[in-house]
């Protein structure tokens, strides 16, 4: 399991994952080599998982984010693996997450601004096979907080 060397890499790594092993070391109290040790665990245990680069969406011409709700149609059945292909192939898609209530879908969308969010929902996401009812969500504003790092002691 992990302890509390681990929690406060990961907090580092969370904050900036472009650092070197050196520097997480120095900010954690260990050596470059141990450091590199605990994160070779860390990834042998899954619990670190790739890298990501983050994109500035606005600074690309990307301004407006929206969150669909989208429920499939009942008639007609389509599979949920053709519908989540489909979706995915969308370059505005952002995230397909597939969850229960209301809607069977959560999808969230970037777009230049609002004229090209109703483009991509009236040519892209209403014309896909077993569509039902959407509904829309634009994002005001938007808060990263740590998520389950905030839990660990």
């Amino acid at each position: 399991m992990i302890d509390a060397i681990d929690i406060a890499l990961l907090k580092v790594l969370h904050q900036d994952a472009s650092q070197g092993t050196a520097d997480l070391g120095r900010a954690v109290g260990m050596s470059q080599p141990a450091t590199w040790r605990r994160l070779k665990k860390l990834r042998a245990a899954g619990i670190l998982k790739g890298a990501r680069l983050e994109l500035d969406e606005k600074a690309l011409g990307f301004g407006v984010t929206v969150f669909l709700g989208i429920k499939l149609a009942t008639r007609g059945r389509v599979s949920l693996e053709d519908f989540e292909r489909a979706i995915s192939a969308i370059p505005e898609v952002q995230r397909v997450d597939h969850v229960l209530g209301l809607y069977d879908y959560r999808v969230r969308i970037t777009a230049r601004d609002i004229a090209d969010f109703e483009r991509i929902l009236r040519r892209r996401i209403m014309t896909l096979p077993g569509v039902g009812d959407i509904e829309s969500n634009v994002l005001l504003s938007e808060e990263v907080r740590e998520g389950p790092l905030g839990n660990l002691a």
